[in-house]
């Protein structure tokens, strides 16, 4: 008899008792940042958690009200523009012109998020996307999966292998006292070549469903000609994603922007599509409502920090880690750093959050061990961006999956292999960095 995989919430709730439990053994601890940048370790004592892992809970909601509150008025907003009609009727048009060239647009769109998230670190940006690829994908007989490889694993293989990420390479070269972009070309190379793997997958995954996919395209009739308010509807679509684009990239726009955005989006579309004032009310409602246990569960995973923060055992596990690595060589230190800084995405989430506290103490320390710091900010990017993949604490992750409608216990069996190969092929590119002269590593 097949084992039943657990409900998410089992999952999550389950975690968050475990680490209750820990901070009742692990030592406590803290990190201490002088005036003058200088990063110190202390030890203090740990508070172990009991009845808080209730509490921690609602802590975790407000930490992640951003994107809970993104969540669902997205998710309404969809939902409201779904139900004009003309996403799916721009669809059918799609499929028809495009036919057999279905190819080209998945890798088109892998490429295009890939860049996304390696020019501007693309995170959050890809939770909307991945609600309208997803449909997309669907329509052209593909699967929900394939509609967040080429959205989600796409730009965070970007965001991993970055070469102008402000968020990775900006923050954590600029703590390392490294010319700020330097090492471009290596970091390119990266890129380029994790991306065409990407591809290349995206491809292979795309003939196992092929099947299902030419059913699907030439099945489909010829659909009617698109109405003007069709049109119109789709017009301030494209509109909106390009707003979303520009206002990103060179306005800093962030959770509120995108989310009054997409707002305006399903309010427009609404109006457009001659909705009556309820009639818009009561589809953004649904659509809410329909999102809404995707929405709570950003929540509770988020407790999951909460807990270790307030137990004192975050700082006391990453100077552990530090400690481990004293006596070891350049490629072991490195490969011991990379491990660390991916084991440490999952307590903490945030690439920035997590270089301020890492970055200085793994840069003397690379030092020390013969480690350049261009590798060591290499290996930052990699554990901080391929494991974002796979961490319930991540609220970016269970936002896309809940835009997707994939449960997470599902996610992560159809993705862990993948996250190891990517792993394995990053710790194969830092090796590099030690093994053969290149230019500013």
């Amino acid at each position: 008899m097949k084992m039943k995989v657990p409900n998410t919430y089992v999952i999550i709730f389950a975690l968050l008792v475990l680490c209750a439990v820990a901070t009742w053994f692990v030592p406590g601890g803290q990190y201490l940042r002088d005036d003058d940048g200088t990063v110190t370790y202390q030890s203090v004592d740990a508070v172990p958690q009991t009845w808080q892992v209730f509490t921690a809970i609602y802590h975790g909601f407000v930490r992640q009200a951003g994107i809970i509150i993104f969540i669902l008025v997205v998710g309404g907003a969809f939902w409201l523009l779904n139900a004009t009609g003309a996403v799916n009727a721009g669809i059918g048009r799609f499929i028809a012109r495009v036919g057999k060239r279905d190819k080209w647009v998945l890798v088109a769109l892998t490429l295009l998020f890939s860049l996304g998230g390696a020019v501007f670190g693309m995170s959050e940006e890809t939770i909307p996307f991945v609600g309208m690829v997803v449909p997309l994908m669907l329509s052209m007989g593909y699967d929900a999966f394939m509609g967040m490889l080429i959205v989600y694993v796409a730009s965070n293989v970007g965001f991993s292998s970055a070469f102008l990420n402000p968020f990775t390479v900006g923050i954590a070269q600029g703590m390392a006292d490294l010319p700020l972009f330097s090492g471009l070309g290596y970091r390119v190379f990266c890129w380029l070549l994790l991306t065409v793997l990407l591809v290349v997958f995206v491809l292979i995954y795309a003939a196992r469903t092929r099947k299902m996919a030419d059913v699907t395209l030439t099945a489909t009739p010829v659909p009617e000609p698109l109405t003007g308010r069709q049109k119109a509807i789709l017009a301030v679509l494209g509109v909106t994603v390009i707003m979303l684009v520009v206002g990103v990239t060179q306005w800093e726009w962030y959770l509120p922007e995108i989310t009054g955005l997409f707002l305006v989006m399903g309010l427009i579309c609404g109006f457009i599509a001659g909705f009556s004032g309820n009639r818009i009310a009561e589809e953004f409602m649904a659509g809410a409502k329909d999102i809404l246990s995707a929405a709570l569960v950003v929540g509770f995973a988020s407790g999951i920090i909460v807990i270790l923060q307030e137990g004192r055992v975050v700082d006391s596990i990453l100077h552990a880690m530090q400690e481990g690595l004293d006596g070891t060589g350049p490629m072991a230190s490195l490969s011991a750093m990379y491990g660390i800084q991916a084991v440490i995405n999952f307590l903490i989430p945030s690439a920035s959050a997590k270089a301020a506290i890492t970055i200085p103490i793994m840069a003397p320390f690379a030092d020390m061990v013969g480690v350049s710091r261009q590798a060591m900010v290499l290996a930052f990017q990699f554990g901080d961006g391929f494991t974002n993949m796979l961490t319930p604490t991540s609220g970016v992750l269970m936002a896309a999956l809940a835009m997707a409608r994939i449960p997470y216990a599902q996610w992560v069996k159809w993705i862990w292999k993948g996250t190891l190969a990517l792993l394995a092929i990053g710790l194969l590119l830092l090796l590099a960095t030690v093994l053969f002269p290149i230019p500013e590593f």
